[in-house]
């Protein structure tokens, strides 16, 4: 079941584990088959150096495991919160990446001070808020998700691939699995430049909005101009 979509996902945790955004078991990258309302996950707490495409959990929306003889990652609820909110994406990635959770820890988002930011990213990065004692007694994973989305109330997860959970770490989608890793190193590494660069000048102020649009419409927009995909056209 699902071969295809199970071998992007063990490409793209393989991918995860060789960027160095993980160490240990902690990470995991998911896709959604959105025609038959099916996600594949890592399983939990499985070596990466031992990751098999046949170790791949499948679960339907309400979390129940539809295909695999492990347990699926202990994250799998937050996935499909978002995934069920975020009708767009079809990949979601989750890591414990150094900077980025240095910003999580800190509950502070990571504002855009260079295009290297804005390529990816639409503006601040955003923090949740913490999970509330009950949030985090009851349905804690579930609940990670639903904090992830309120947030979102008023950003377009399409412009806005990624978001630090406040006091936790960071979790970044795209259009399928490999994208959403590919927002996760590129988060990581605008962490870390955001990071250097309050060092260099802590009194710097944000990328003026019009470079911000600008950077990521040229790449993102409906008249998107990078790369060769719309060329001869």
């Amino acid at each position: 079941m699902l071969e295809q979509l199970k071998q992007q996902v063990l490409e793209a945790n393989l991918e995860l584990f060789k960027s160095g955004l993980i160490i240990q078991s902690f990470g995991n990258v998911s896709g959604i088959d959105r025609s038959n309302g099916l996600i594949v996950i890592k399983p939990s707490g499985v070596d990466y150096n031992k990751l098999k495409i046949d170790d791949m959990v499948v679960v339907d929306l309400q979390g129940n495991i539809v295909e695999g003889d492990k347990r699926p990652s202990s994250d799998t609820p937050t996935h499909i919160e978002l995934y069920k909110a975020f009708s767009g994406i079809g990949g979601i990635t989750h890591t414990h990446s150094l900077y980025a959770t240095m910003f999580a820890q800190a509950c502070r988002q990571i504002q855009c001070f260079g295009t290297t930011h804005a390529d990816t990213f639409n503006g601040p990065v955003p923090i949740t808020r913490y999970l509330r004692r009950e949030e985090v007694e009851v349905d804690y994973e579930k609940n990670t998700g639903k904090v992830i989305i309120e947030r979102f109330k008023t950003l377009n997860p399409l412009e806005m691939p990624a978001v630090l959970v406040a006091g936790h770490a960071p979790f970044t989608w795209g259009k399928d699995p490999i994208e959403s890793v590919k927002n996760a190193q590129t988060l990581e590494y605008v962490a870390q430049l955001a990071f250097g660069t309050l060092i260099i000048n802590p009194q710097l102020k944000i990328l003026p909005k019009y470079i911000i649009k600008k950077h990521f419409q040229r790449k993102h927009g409906p008249d998107a101009y990078y790369g060769q995909q719309n060329f001869n056209k």
